[in-house]
């Protein structure tokens, strides 16, 4: 697990290109602190820089960039090939030779022997990859299947730059990208900013699955990616012809094929270890891991003050079950929100799934033992685990019997009681509620419900369970919104079954953009390779050939995984209502987060800033400290913006192209 970056174009001074790539990269030394490398074209046309984090090979042989056999290739290389080992066994009788053992050598020569084009399908991991052909002065950049790994690119005159983070293209003297308003349109429905589009205009993310080529001679030319793996493709061909396995043969081949995950992502030669909050897809691969190791494995957990939001106990109950040597750290409120003032760095784009804190904290409790840690990122996308796939499906099932005349009235009457009383009604049906209901029964969740009964079909229903700001082009001044999830609605409406087309929508756009974002500057921020064997592209592929009646079953998702679990843990030890990964954000902008809330949400400050109306915002930040209504959600997307920017004005702007404000002003 590394960070690179680099330029290409017209050829220039090498000297001065080394340095510039010197200096771009040393912006990632928290993803690479080990050792760091730089190599220029001698025509100085390209140059690659890198940071590397030790992982396989520890010798110099693991250096990057590293020159293939030939001298033809040069790559950089962040991330893992699980599967190196068996393609050098092919790789060696066919002539090839390999100095140390790392994947990197392993897919340049497997490049030599078969192209760019007919290797990427062979690699098995998570990746991002700038390869430069010398011979065809062509420049390769790809990302694994699911999107795992960042690579951000983009043409700043006639040098085009590229990196694993956003920092590292602002390091080049030419950066002078202004704030994309249609990114930021999209950025407050969603709380982050999906790809392929990057907070800045002209600066782009790689999508998952992709490669796309460049050269030097043809300046401002951004050629479309080209996939070589479809997950749509995967979805349809998997629901058309899906696989006719018994319960129990489909729950040995799911175990079968996580087991070999689980196998190959704990090849390291560094300590690993696993993070285990109790829940379902965590305790999977920790028990899969205890069950093929030789050794303890180390897991690691947090825990809160606020039961509401402590997972911790289950963890504990687990951990002890399998006989893991088990670290918990109990986190302060104060040492939580530490953490605030850190975020804007750290994810380098405005990003608001509040989950971030928590998930930066078991990152750093867990880079005190361990280089590498598993996770279970990947079960709620790829076995039916968000409550949306099942209450959201048996909703619109009731709702579309019923005409919409009376769906809008029905939804007038439940959003006419306010939140803080459905929050006492449900208070109240909280102890006569199955404990799967618990919860369901309150001012927010009611408040959506009226929100979505409305809606014309389920693809908007959809769309509105997800938004944050459901109009967001009302917030965002002279912004609209990119078409690109419209259209891959359009593409998943070919899917039949209603949770499928979620779960497919949720693969595209929420898993990249926003669970795997969230993990990677979390654990990358401290030197920490997270890997998740619940994400092996062999693991989707067999997921969405089941059923839809061996995902979600009885009204519970994952029903398949949680049938594997149950072979290595009692099920009073995981079976519980699914909670996310949270902190109490919504006490805290009434509390101790209230000054600093209400200074970047001033009207004074909104206004000058010229990104958005301060009229909606400010009616937000009164509903949630009058206790009308929680608009945590809302006011997170616009405080995280808003101190992303400060950190850029302390730093190096970004050139703002404000509405009612001048150009460059911030």
């Amino acid at each position: 697990m590394c960070g690179f970056a680099g330029l290409l174009g017209p050829g220039g001074p090498a000297a001065e290109r080394a340095a510039v790539a010197r200096r771009m990269a040393a912006t990632l030394v928290h993803r690479g602190p080990d050792d760091e490398g730089t190599w220029v074209d001698p025509a100085g046309e390209v140059a690659l820089s890198f940071r590397r984090l030790a992982i396989l090979d520890l010798t110099p042989e693991g250096h990057q960039p590293m020159r293939s056999e030939s001298g033809r290739y040069v790559a950089v290389f962040n991330g893992e090939i699980y599967n190196f080992a068996a393609l050098r066994e092919e790789l060696e009788p066919r002539g090839h030779r390999f100095r140390g053992r790392s994947d990197t050598e392993v897919l340049l020569a497997a490049v030599e022997e078969w192209g760019v084009e007919a290797t990427l399908p062979r690699l098995w991991g998570m990746f991002a990859i700038a390869l430069w052909d010398v011979r065809e002065r062509a420049l390769h950049l790809v990302r694994d299947r699911l999107g795992k790994k960042p690579l951000y690119y983009g043409w700043q005159g006639k040098t085009l730059l590229f990196g694993s983070e956003l920092k590292a293209l602002r390091a080049h003297p030419d950066f002078a990208a202004s704030i994309d308003r249609d990114a930021l349109a999209s950025y407050l429905r969603f709380c982050y900013v999906p790809a392929p589009r990057s907070i800045h205009e002209g600066v782009r993310k790689l999508p998952p699955a992709s490669s796309v080529t460049l050269r030097p001679d043809r300046p401002g030319e951004l050629p479309p990616p080209a996939r070589y793996w479809d997950a749509i493709a995967v979805a349809t061909a998997g629901e058309r012809e899906p696989l006719r396995l018994g319960d129990a043969e489909a729950v040995d081949a799911v175990e079968a094929l996580l087991s070999d995950a689980v196998r190959l992502r704990r090849v390291a030669d560094v300590p690993l270890g696993a993070f285990l909050s109790g829940g379902i897809d965590s305790s999977t691969v920790v028990a899969l891991m205890q069950a093929q190791s030789t050794r303890t494995v180390r897991t690691f957990t947090i825990g809160f003050r606020s039961t509401e939001y402590d997972e911790s106990p289950h963890a504990r109950a687990v951990a002890r079950h399998l006989g893991t040597d088990h670290t918990e750290l109990q986190v302060t409120p104060d040492e939580a929100r530490a953490v605030i003032p850190q975020l804007p760095t750290l994810y380098d784009e405005p990003f608001a799934d509040s989950s971030q804190l928590p998930t930066f904290l078991v990152s750093r409790l867990a880079r005190g033992h361990v280089t590498v840690a598993l996770s279970g990122d990947g079960g709620d996308e790829m076995f039916g685990g968000y409550n949306r796939y099942v209450t959201g499906t048996r909703v619109w099932a009731a709702l579309g019997k019923v005409p919409r005349p009376l769906r809008r009235r029905a939804a007038a009457l439940l959003a006419g009681v306010k939140p803080a009383a459905w929050d006492e009604v449900g208070a109240i049906l909280h102890p006569l509620l199955p404990r799967r209901l618990r919860g369901l029964v309150s001012g927010n969740r009611v408040h959506k419900l009226a929100s979505v009964l409305a809606v014309p079909d389920l693809d908007a229903m959809y769309l509105r369970l997800v938004s944050t700001w459901p109009e967001p082009r009302a917030v965002a001044l002279g912004a609209a919104e990119d078409g690109a999830l419209l259209a891959a609605m359009r593409r998943a409406s070919a899917l039949a079954t209603p949770a499928h087309r979620m779960m497919l929508l949720d693969l595209l756009g929420y898993l990249p953009d926003d669970i795997l974002v969230k993990v990677d500057r979390a654990s990358m921020g401290v030197s920490l390779e997270a890997r998740a064997p619940l994400l092996d592209h062999r693991v989707a592929e067999l997921a969405w050939r089941l059923p839809i009646a061996q995902k979600i079953r009885g009204g519970e998702g994952k029903w398949v995984l949680r049938r594997v679990l149950e072979r290595h843990v009692p099920r009073a030890l995981f079976e519980r209502p699914k909670a996310g990964f949270g902190i109490p954000i919504d006490q805290w902008l009434r509390g101790p987060l209230r000054p600093w809330a209400e200074d970047l949400l001033s009207e004074r400050r909104l206004r000058s800033g010229g990104f958005f109306d301060p009229a909606p915002i400010r009616a937000a930040l009164l509903d949630h400290l009058e206790g009308v209504r929680n608009r945590q959600y809302e006011l997170w997307t616009i405080l995280m913006f808003e101190a992303w920017r400060e950190a850029q004005r302390a730093g190096r702007p970004a050139r703002v192209e404000a509405a009612g404000a001048s150009a460059g002003a911030a």
